[in-house]
């Protein structure tokens, strides 16, 4: 039988992977948990912005710093998915980081507005739920990676018409 302190720290990783999974709570939501899950994202990203407005304003070379936390919250939602599956099972709505990095995906490179980040949110639900150009098959991929890479995907293909868009309304 594990000890009384181990149990504690097995406790203390657990909720921490819920937390992180559920993207901050977001996950818990009654009502459409993964919109709740990307509104959280667009959120963070508009608090960022007021921080740090430099570092948002569009652009690939400010693009890093969103790069960055892309990479950090994919793996770090990989992981607690993957933690988390034996209780939760395959892919849960209550699982929402994934949501969160999607729409931090459709922003990348694009400048931090409330026009932007309105527009990134209604493409990438669009794509997450419709799932086109084979990106229900990311899905199937084991554990953790299926549960965040077709929410990468869909923010891609979010990311490319946002683009299309900016550059359409910058020649006009």
């Amino acid at each position: 039988m594990p000890s009384n302190s181990k149990l504690k720290t097995q406790n203390s990783k657990l909720l921490l992977y819920k937390f992180i999974a559920t993207a901050f709570g977001s996950g818990y939501s009654p009502v459409a948990p993964g919109t709740a899950g990307a509104a959280v994202g667009v959120l963070m990203l508009w608090g960022l912005s007021e921080v740090w407005p430099g570092q948002f304003s569009g652009g690939w070379p400010q693009a890093q710093w969103l790069l960055v936390a892309i990479l950090v919250f994919f793996f770090l939602g990989v992981k607690a998915s993957q933690k988390l599956e034996p209780e939760w099972g395959h892919d849960p709505s209550r699982i929402t980081v994934d949501e969160l990095v999607g729409v931090w995906v459709a922003m990348l490179g694009v400048p931090v507005n409330w026009l932007n980040l309105l527009l990134a949110f209604g493409l990438f639900r669009l794509f997450d739920i419709w799932k086109p150009l084979g990106i229900r098959k990311l899905e199937r991929l084991p554990s953790g990676w299926g549960v965040m890479m077709d929410d990468v995907a869909a923010g891609v293909v979010a990311a490319v018409i946002l683009h299309l868009f900016l550059v359409l309304k910058l020649e006009s």
